[in-house]
């Protein structure tokens, strides 16, 4: 088997990793590869740009998540995305919601290989940047063995530079978002068989990975690993990710840096318009484990939501928190 070189991600996820959650979170892994949310072409297209695609250029390395099933629509996105220097663009083809199914594009596309092959055609010839594919292995009563594989060899021959496949299948219909999240039975076999079968071709994993042991056990199979809600649920998780899958050197995270640049970054954003609430929503689950994360939370959550809250309430949230215990919070937390 072809190994590339490795690549941990954090998963494009819906109202969570906007701008503030990738600063925060690229200030706990200098080398994860970040998602934004899924954008779709159109918005892009019509909408506020600078809102939607802006970001701040710590954020690197940064994929934009493509929604869509319009190929000269996203292709036009594609363009306009240019100049805002994203080091991957990946097209949804995974994505279950009610909103993705109205407008036939996230996992609907699994049905329509290739209408997939096709926006993948387009994005590539106008992109500057490699062009990926996000997909289930499966939808309602597809047949993985047979679906899978037909959408992978297509969308290589339109040019894909790389597939992400979350191992699950996704139910249109019966099931919520949340439950396609869970409720689908994991089959990471079926990826790994994937990876056999096209060892040239970049391969990653993503659905159900809750820890980096797990995610390096992925590794021996696939060149690839994503983390999605674990990651957000408990950002400390990606202190190791460095050291763990890049060859950085080990090291004990330094909390009170990475809470005074947090500051900072906040501070800018709240002179710009901005509300505090907007960066710590995304910081409350940090310190899961840790004895004060109780108190930790209740400060995030309450007091950085009132009017006028400034990054002293960081400060005081950080403060709350004892660095050197490593006992799990007890179960009222």
């Amino acid at each position: 088997m072809t190994q590339k070189r490795p690549i941990f991600a954090v998963a494009p996820m819906i109202d969570w990793t906007d701008r503030h959650c990738r600063y925060f979170h690229r200030q706990i892994s200098r080398q994860a590869l970040l998602y934004t949310e899924m954008v779709v072409a159109d918005a892009i297209i019509h909408g506020p740009r600078e809102r939607l695609l802006g970001h701040d250029v710590a954020e690197h390395p940064l994929a934009l998540q493509l929604g869509g099933s319009d190929p000269a629509k996203l292709a036009e996105a594609v363009k306009i995305a240019a100049s805002y220097g994203y080091d991957e663009i990946n097209l949804n083809v995974g994505c279950p919601s009610d909103r993705v199914q109205s407008g036939t594009f996230g996992a609907c596309l699994m049905l329509t290989p290739e209408t997939v092959a096709a926006c993948v055609a387009a994005m590539k010839a106008v992109a500057t940047a490699p062009v990926t594919v996000k997909c289930r292995i499966g939808v309602d009563e597809q047949e993985p063995e047979e679906a899978l594989p037909a959408l992978i060899s297509r969308v290589l021959d339109a040019g894909a530079d790389a597939i992400w496949i979350h191992a699950r299948k996704a139910w249109l219909k019966g099931l919520s978002p949340k439950e396609n999240r869970e409720i689908p039975p994991l089959d990471y076999e079926i990826v790994y068989r994937m990876k056999q079968r096209w060892p040239e071709v970049f391969i990653g994993i993503n659905g159900g990975i809750r820890t980096l042991d797990e995610a390096a056990s992925h590794l021996a199979h696939v060149d690839g690993v994503m983390l999605g809600r674990v990651a957000y649920q408990n950002a400390a998780v990606l202190a190791d990710v460095d050291h763990r899958f890049f060859g950085a050197p080990a090291a004990e995270p330094d909390w009170p840096a990475l809470c005074e640049r947090m500051m900072a970054y906040a501070e800018r954003h709240i002179a710009g318009g901005g509300r505090l609430q907007h960066v710590a929503r995304h910081m409350v689950g940090l310190f899961t484990g840790l004895p004060g994360a109780r108190r930790y939370r209740q400060i995030l959550s309450t007091d950085a939501a009132k009017s006028g809250a400034g990054p002293e309430v960081l400060a005081a949230a950080f403060a709350a928190v004892d660095f050197s215990g490593t006992e799990q919070e007890a179960v009222s937390a």
